[in-house]
């Protein structure tokens, strides 16, 4: 019966309920609404007691009305109105799965409180179903609430945890903090510091203030650059959040690891695209040798639970959300931290939920967000990062920085405010150095590698060649010395033989042209690697402006080209096939039209001849096999006119031949730039690095075979 005795119109008789349903169903409207405002909640703020009785009420309500929907087999839109439900209920699951708290609601012996009861009865009313009495507590059925991706914990974190219980962290330990009057209370703050960096003028200041350079020293001798010491050493002075905007090439991975070290900030957690988790462990060997450091793969079988530096990769940050967030890590770096300007998105809502438990663990963590480019869109992109680095929550500043916009003695309604909050927002950690900034601080060119995993078949695929091939010249090794009738005998390793055999394989390889070799092999690498070093190239394109892409392979021009057109990045191809007009129009384009931000040129063919000036990054998407071939092509950009430090990104295939190989063009770059003017070349040719990377490959194969 609806409100007043009158019996609604289309409500259906018969039914052995206590209710009737309106004609709509208007519970569809409610449980929508419903769940929208405990979504909204859960991505906002805390969890309350209100959102949580709200969340199981509308729980019971999904299973209620899913059952009543499936005994219904004459609706014709039952299927439709099943997978609506089921789409509130995965919503709203993909909300809640990381508070455990939430989901034991859901529990068969979970206890349905009055509160939730009442909640529901009302609910009902506003659908317009009359309910007579209390409802009794339902029986548990389970509800169709699960997570997105299942969640996972390592072993070895298992582990860590059980050797030494006192390593759980104690989220009490920074006490809540509640909203204080000021004289900004009740005035909308973050329109206005938006609207600071979107008219800041010429001249503004894009760089907090840094004290003089750390003159900490770095285990193994290494040296940071004047311009990276300044910051670690503002980490030593106890800032502890950073937005580490520098342009490429400068370093920013280094900086990051040396200002742990000077906060302490271990564990450290580092979030990173894959494109670049394989080097950061790299460069962690290197600038914090005395911490271990571990990267995170799939569901984190290999990872090392006692690690100081643990690494992974947004794609992965699902089903590890669980443990990061429990880990006790007391510093996070977010890596390319434009990927999460989405709020709403799943990995944005994932590493600020893991930088919230941080805080909430340690008053103080060491949290930074490093992206060249802070900004994709619009200026709303800074949101997210500021929310990850603590500076606001979802809708207001929190306490420090409006401490700060307080000391201004302002107001939004005064004129200068903007201004005066701009520069609270740049003293809060906004670190921006530009190239030419700091050009005395870097080498005028430079190589910097950056070694990438190739997964899945294809990485297998590779890798399974490459032993192909070591134990074919291996069989062959052992033929011919078994067949030696003469001569001294060598004791472990006979060198001279090794390359004999590495020749030999060497001259059938160029002869067959195909198979396992050493030519086909570097080839398949440059197509596995072709992806992952276009999306570097966006990556430094969006952050610091015009890159040149080199390749030796025309497939590997068209999926890095796809790649480019996949992304929105407008690119021009220089090649041998084209007719000198067309390479002279597309020369033009990357030169002169701003919109054109990446030359995708032939190794071979647009590795002399050009001037390139106008770009500053490089990306080697495949090795050369000279080091003369190499340089000319960073030599297009590395000109007189110059004037900007030109860094090239060498892609590196990890664990494969691909590093034996950029080592043997390094060896021999470095006998050229030894050898005197008027001196013979010493810089070897390409059948000497194809030679000294097959000697290589097979002396580590009977390195092995010796130690077995």
């Amino acid at each position: 019966m609806a409100r007043g005795g009158r019996p609604r119109t289309g409500a259906r008789q018969g039914t052995p309920q206590r209710r009737r349903r309106p004609r709509g169903n208007d519970v569809m409207s409610v449980l929508t609404g419903a769940a929208r405002e405990v979504r909204t909640a859960l991505r906002t703020g805390r969890v309350t007691p209100a959102t949580r009785t709200k969340f199981q009420t509308v729980a019971l309500l999904l299973r209620d009305e899913r059952a009543r929907v499936r005994d219904r087999h004459d609706d014709a839109k039952r299927a439709e109105t099943l997978q609506r439900l089921d789409e509130i209920a995965k919503a709203l699951a993909m909300d809640a799965v990381r508070d455990a708290g939430l989901l034991a609601l859901l529990a068969d012996d979970a206890v349905v409180s009055d509160s939730a009861r009442a909640l529901k009865r009302e609910m009902l009313r506003s659908a317009g179903i009359e309910v007579d009495e209390p409802e009794p507590e339902p029986e548990p059925v389970e509800v169709p609430l699960v997570p997105a991706k299942p969640q996972v914990v390592p072993q070895s974190v298992v582990a860590r945890q059980m050797a030494n219980p006192f390593l759980a962290p104690d989220f009490s330990a920074a006490p809540p903090s509640g909203p204080r009057p000021t004289p900004l209370t009740g005035w909308e703050l973050l329109g206005p510091l938006l609207r600071s960096f979107e008219r800041a003028g010429a001249g503004a200041p894009a760089c907090m203030e840094l004290p003089e350079p750390s003159t900490r020293p770095v285990p193994g001798g290494r040296e940071l650059m004047p311009h990276q010491a300044e910051l670690v050493a503002a980490a030593e002075n106890g800032h502890r959040t950073f937005l580490l905007a520098d342009e490429p090439g400068l370093g920013k991975t280094a900086q990051a690891l040396r200002a742990a070290e000077a906060a302490n900030a271990y564990p450290l957690l580092v979030v990173v695209p894959n494109v670049v988790k394989t080097n950061w462990v790299r460069e962690a060997a290197l600038w914090a040798p005395r911490r271990a450091a571990t990267a995170i793969q799939g569901n984190g079988d290999s990872v090392d639970g006692f690690a100081d530096i643990v690494v992974v990769n947004y794609e992965v940050l699902d089903r590890h959300i669980g443990w990061l967030g429990d880990f006790g890590f007391r510093g996070m770096v977010v890596d390319e931290a434009h990927f999460i300007k989405n709020r709403t998105s799943q990995r944005s809502k994932h590493v600020l939920d893991i930088a919230e438990k941080i805080r909430s663990f340690i008053p103080r963590p060491l949290l930074m967000a490093l992206t060249g480019t802070p900004l994709i869109n619009d200026v709303e992109d800074f949101l997210a990062i500021w929310q990850f680095l603590g500076w606001i929550d979802a809708t207001k500043p929190r306490a420090e920085l409006l401490d700060r916009l307080t000391a201004t003695g302002m107001t939004p309604a005064d004129g200068l405010f903007e201004r005066a909050a701009r520069q609270c927002v740049v003293d809060m950690g906004i670190v921006r150095r530009r190239k030419i900034d700091v050009a005395a601080d870097i080498p005028a060119r430079r190589i910097a590698d950056l070694p990438v995993e190739i997964d899945g078949p294809t990485g297998r695929s590779i890798r399974a060649a490459e032993k192909a091939l070591a134990r074919r010249m291996v069989a062959r090794y052992t033929a011919a010395l078994a067949a030696r009738r003469s001569g001294p005998t060598v004791e472990g390793i006979d060198h001279g033989l090794v390359r004999d055999v590495a020749g030999w394989e060497q001259k059938d390889a160029a002869e067959a042209g195909s198979g396992d070799n050493v030519f086909t092999m570097m080839r398949r690498l440059g197509r596995a690697k072709a992806g992952l070093a276009a999306d570097y190239a966006v990556q430094i394109a969006r952050s610091a402006g015009k890159v040149v892409f080199f390749a030796k392979h025309v497939d590997v021009m068209d999926a890095a080209e796809q790649t480019f057109a996949k992304q929105g990045v407008r690119y021009s191809s220089i090649r041998g096939d084209q007719t000198p007009s067309v390479r002279q129009r597309n020369i033009d384009a990357f030169v002169n039209d701003p919109g054109v931000a990446v030359a995708v040129c032939s190794l071979t063919a647009a590795g002399v001849g050009l001037n390139l000036q106008v770009a500053s990054n490089i990306v080697l998407a495949e090795l050369s096999w000279t080091a003369a071939e190499q340089t000319q092509a960073i030599d297009r950009s590395h000109r007189i006119g110059q004037s900007e430090p030109v860094t090239a990104w060498r892609i590196l295939a990890a664990q494969t031949i691909d590093a034996r190989i950029a080592d043997l063009i390094d060896s021999k770059a470095g006998l050229a730039a030894a050898a005197l003017d008027g001196a013979d070349d010493v810089s070897g040719s390409s059948a000497d690095v194809q030679r000294e990377a097959l000697v290589a490959l097979l002396t580590e194969a009977l390195e092995a075979d010796l130690a077995a």
